[in-house]
């Protein structure tokens, strides 16, 4: 400490300035366990909302409406995702058509192309107790072959993002998006557990 200070003070005598001590940035401590189980919960009450689950079913068809219903003209997920040869998601669901643009009974279209998992990556949502979400989500076997970074960037595709913007008639999904990203990295930053 005394050679700190007189070379200090040397610095000074000499017509130099005392040396800068860089400025400490608080590092945010680590989640712990607790927080992101909390966090995960909000991540699953997303996931399992209709806006989500429609293109997220455990079988062949999607779903549409709050509902849950079984999709219309006995549309199919087919070999990719999107949809079977001549009637693949993008034939109604085009990215013309913007929710600013369409009613209730126009399909709606996102920009990066509307489709579902493909099937042997269902990804499903639909009726998966937490644990089994959760354990699923985090398995790139069946994700699509995602680690975590992955799947964040996918949470800002537009076809993830319609879910807060559905356009006329359709319910957005509830939790801000802003509080979704949040819990998400969250419950990524404490090692992404599953719950018991």
């Amino acid at each position: 400490m005394r050679r700190v200070v007189a070379f200090a003070a040397l610095a000074v005598a000499c017509g130099g300035e005392e040396p800068k001590v860089p400025p400490q940035v608080p590092q945010r401590p680590v989640p712990v366990r607790s927080e992101g189980l909390a966090s995960f919960e909000t991540v699953r009450a997303v996931l399992q909302n209709p806006r989500c689950q429609n293109c997220h079913p455990g079988g062949a068809a999607p779903l549409q409406g709050d509902e849950g219903r079984l999709h219309a003209m006995n549309v199919l997920r087919g070999p990719t995702g999107h949809g079977m040869a001549g009637a693949e998601c993008t034939t109604c669901h085009g990215p013309g058509n913007p929710p600013s643009n369409y009613g209730f009974h126009i399909p709606p279209g996102v920009a990066d192309g509307w489709h579902m998992p493909k099937p042997e990556e269902k990804l499903v949502f639909v009726g998966l107790a937490p644990r089994a979400l959760c354990e699923q989500i985090k398995d790139p076997a069946r994700n699509g072959g995602k680690g975590m970074p992955a799947l964040r960037k996918h949470l800002d595709t537009p076809l993830v993002t319609w879910g807060w913007n559905p356009g006329f008639g359709r319910k957005p999904v509830p939790t801000p998006y802003a509080t979704f990203i949040s819990a998400w990295e969250t419950w990524a930053a404490s090692g992404a557990p599953c719950p018991d």
